[in-house]
């Protein structure tokens, strides 16, 4: 404990979160730049879109594709902070003064913990509100037109079946967890399965009883289309059924997984997707703190001794393994083959044991 807490400690921890946050900086610019130069490129034909609202919608999209990788960003992170400290020799200078390797590890991990649930309570509610934004954003960029604009080639399905028919909707792009839909086709039948005709909308929300369409064109096969500036259609659907259509587990919240999992329950619905996502952000501090533990077996090897770029190679390759290990259990638990709690903390327990494993050889064995 008095390593935490006593100067040399301060720096150690220090090292590490500049370096896990340079990282962390660096790959957010580059994916800020590849996802400008795509969104450009999308909009190129549009006259309404300007630079500047381009550049916010980018903006506001990464910050959820960085939190996949925020367990890669301290990997790379303590690698850099510990060949560093190698290569100047400080780590000699602690090693020569009696500081065990479980020592000067001992702030990374603590600082990772810390990260870890700042990722989870602050972080991640934060992207998915961004994200939020980026898809109201995209809408006014796409969504112009009737039809939507430039859709995405599947998008989101929904079908609902009334006293008049049945009615399939498909929508380029969801907002709000699916009470708002952009660029929206519409196929809608009779009682007896006969094609009745075509809708496209350029926007819809889920309104008590029914949904409210606006920007209409409707296709018919004994007129021609007609259009209209609103169009209600009556459903039985409610919040919690559209929500399990058109949202995903990673648009929700840390705070608002456990809601969403009482009321998919309530309504009948499959909650492993939410569970498994409400475990991944409980387990993230000591997924990150696993990340530390190898990134340390890995670059605790002296200069001087050779053989470092192989054990950088094989710390990116661990963390690589343990990127597929993870994603095979997440497939296992969406398809319900395995517990989200087991799909979660698997990989939590593989890294930290690999890296705790490694570490007691080298510095004990």
């Amino acid at each position: 404990m008095s390593m935490l807490t006593n100067t040399l400690g301060r720096y150690f921890a220090g090292r590490f979160v500049v370096a896990a946050l340079g990282v962390f900086a660096s790959i957010f610019l580059l994916l800020v730049l590849v996802d400008y130069i795509e969104m450009v490129r999308k909009t190129s034909g549009l006259a309404s879109a300007s630079a500047i609202m381009v550049a916010e919608t980018s903006l506001f999209r990464v910050p959820q594709l960085l939190e996949k990788l925020t367990p890669f960003c301290m990997l790379i992170g303590a690698m850099t902070c510990y060949l560093a400290l190698s290569r100047r020799l400080e780590l000699v200078v602690a090693r020569a003064a009696g500081v065990s390797a479980w020592q000067f590890i001992s702030p990374a991990l603590g600082s990772a913990l810390l990260i870890g649930v700042i990722a989870t309570v602050a972080y991640n509610p934060m992207s998915a509100n961004l994200r939020e934004l980026s898809k109201r954003m995209e809408a006014e960029l796409f969504g112009s037109a009737p039809g939507g604009g430039i859709q995405d080639a599947s998008g989101f399905w929904l079908n609902q079946v009334t006293s008049d028919g049945q009615t399939i909707i498909n929508a380029a792009r969801s907002e709000q967890q699916g009470v708002r839909l952009t660029g929206l086709t519409l196929f809608r039948f009779d009682t007896e399965q006969h094609f009745k005709e075509r809708i496209e909308a350029r926007e819809a929300t889920l309104e008590s009883g029914h949904w409210l369409f606006k920007g209409v064109r409707r296709f018919s096969l004994d007129g021609p289309p007609v259009d209209q500036a609103s169009l209600e259609i009556p459903t039985t659907l409610t919040e919690a059924q559209v929500r399990n259509s058109f949202s995903t587990p990673e648009t929700v919240s840390f705070w608002q997984l456990p809601s969403y999992i009482r009321s998919s329950e309530s309504s009948g619905f499959a909650t492993a997707g939410y569970r498994l996502q409400y475990h991944k952000l409980l387990a993230q501090p000591f997924l990150l703190a696993a990340m530390v533990m190898l990134a340390a077996s890995v670059s605790l090897r002296f200069f001087r001794m050779g053989g470092v770029q192989k054990m950088v190679l094989s710390g990116v390759g661990a963390g690589f393994l343990l990127y597929v290990l993870s994603k095979v259990t997440e497939d296992l638990s969406k398809a319900e083959l395995m517990h989200p709690i087991a799909a979660a903390w698997l990989p939590v327990v593989v890294g930290g044991l690999t890296g705790f494993l490694a570490l007691l050889y080298q510095e004990d064995g």
